[in-house]
């Protein structure tokens, strides 16, 4: 049997080794590191970490430390049930504020809704002995089938258009629903047919804010998710809904019963429904994108092609966003429009496709319109950074360098994700052939 070979150091190793014999040297009272057969120094365990922080530490002599249980350390234990893993590290700066300024607008929301719920119960005849179940049955049918039908042609029609305008579309959600809310609040009132017509417009209602305020939060929450925890951001999203709309119904249970009368309702439903809006708009207002769409992509151009001379940052551009208003148009030209039609395509004149035979791009200018509209059409393998380079040309008449996309970067900008085209993408596919 052929005898043992004994490893072979690496300088690193022997350089290791002899340091540990120097401080073991240097320091005589102090014992020996424990070191395994082939002579290496063994790792000395001295804590335990998680994605919340320290969970416990080890003595001398390997025995585990747990820490105190203090009230800090329970409130972070209930924290954590409804927090992602490793938060604040694991999401965006802006997700504490939008989560705070959410759940304050979900809480007055689910106290308008328990005055909006009685009421359409009112409406369907709860309490009127002329009216029959059936009726009832059919009335809530008849709104569910319109919410349906509103739902697949809003995302038909919008469902491009979310992603890019998600914090538009977030504020629009709540602004339906507020006025479904009110047509609950109104159809008791009503005659039949009126009644109808206000239930089902309220269904509608509430159908388009399913669609727009879902989908927008998804598109939030991949924002907020930094580390790949987009599904445990949603599920403790969830969480955090379900405690806040359980203590608006707490709390709108005992509301409703001390709140009769149409003034009260009426007066009520109003200061409801403004404290609902302006904290939903405190939250989107906080929220800083990093994607360019067409507002924040004016708002940095005019800024850096203006006075300013220098590239705003995220958090910059948020504060100058605006919600439900667009950014006013420059008045020495009109921004640049992606086509949304393939049969636009006949617009492209010969000169315009040579002009532009080595860009990813082709913008033509309809000189019939007062003023000029240039029109953009994206080649079939242009990159977000062609299609941002075809909206300034467009609309500024100037070429961008390379520090420009740099700065871009630096400054925190998504250049991956194509938020400038709300509609249909249409993309041209061009052939050389010689002659």
């Amino acid at each position: 049997m052929p005898a043992p070979v004994a490893p072979m150091l690496t300088p690193e190793m022997m350089a290791s080794r002899q340091d540990s014999i120097d401080k073991a040297l240097r320091y005589p009272y102090q014992p020996m590191a424990k070191r395994d057969d082939n002579g290496f120094v063994v790792p000395k365990l001295v804590a335990v970490v998680d994605d919340s922080g320290l969970a416990c530490t080890f003595d001398s002599e390997g025995n585990p430390i747990m820490p105190k249980v203090t009230v800090g350390s329970c409130v972070k234990s209930i924290m954590d049930v409804f927090l992602p893993a490793g938060y604040p590290q694991t999401v965006t700066s802006d997700y504490t504020a939008y989560q705070i300024y959410d759940s304050l607008q979900a809480f007055s929301s689910s106290i308008a809704g328990l005055l909006s719920s009685r009421a359409v119960l009112q409406g369907f005849g709860v309490g009127d002995s002329a009216s029959s179940a059936t009726a009832a049955v059919l009335l809530t049918v008849l709104q569910e089938a319109t919410g349906r039908l509103a739902t697949i042609m809003f995302a038909h029609y919008h469902g491009r258009a979310i992603e890019p305008e998600c914090k538009f579309y977030r504020f629009l959600a709540d602004i339906v629903n507020d006025s479904a809310l009110f047509l609950d609040v109104l159809s008791p009132a009503l005659p039949f047919y009126p009644k109808v017509i206000a239930l089902c417009g309220a269904g509608v209602l509430r159908a388009l804010c399913g669609v727009s305020g879902g989908a927008a939060k998804a598109s939030l929450s991949a924002h907020f998710a930094k580390n790949g925890n987009l599904a445990e951001l949603n599920a403790k999203d969830g969480s955090q809904e379900t405690v806040i709309s359980l203590l608006g119904m707490l709390v709108g249970s005992m509301f409703v019963q001390y709140v009769h009368g149409k003034t009260a309702v009426w007066a009520w439903m109003v200061v409801l429904v403004v404290i609902h809006l302006w904290t939903n708009y405190k939250a989107v207002t906080s929220v800083q994108m990093r994607t360019l769409n067409r507002q924040r992509t004016i708002i940095l151009t005019k800024a850096y092609f203006g006075p300013e001379k220098a590239i705003l940052r995220p958090d910059q551009v948020a504060a100058r966003e605006c919600i439900l208003t667009c950014v006013p148009q420059r008045k020495t030209s009109v921004n640049g429009l992606f086509a949304r039609k393939a049969s636009d395509a006949r617009l492209i004149k010969e000169v315009d496709r040579a002009r532009f035979c080595a860009e990813d791009y082709i913008i033509v200018s309809l000189w019939n319109n007062k003023p000029i509209v240039p029109i953009i059409f994206m080649k079939e393998h242009a990159t977000t950074k062609h299609t941002l380079q075809a909206w300034i040309e467009a609309s500024y008449g100037l070429k961008t360098d390379k520090k420009f996309w740099a700065e871009l970067k630096n400054a925190g900008w998504d250049l991956e994700t194509n938020a400038l085209e709300t509609g249909r993408c249409i993309r041209l596919v061009e052939e050389l052939k010689e002659e």
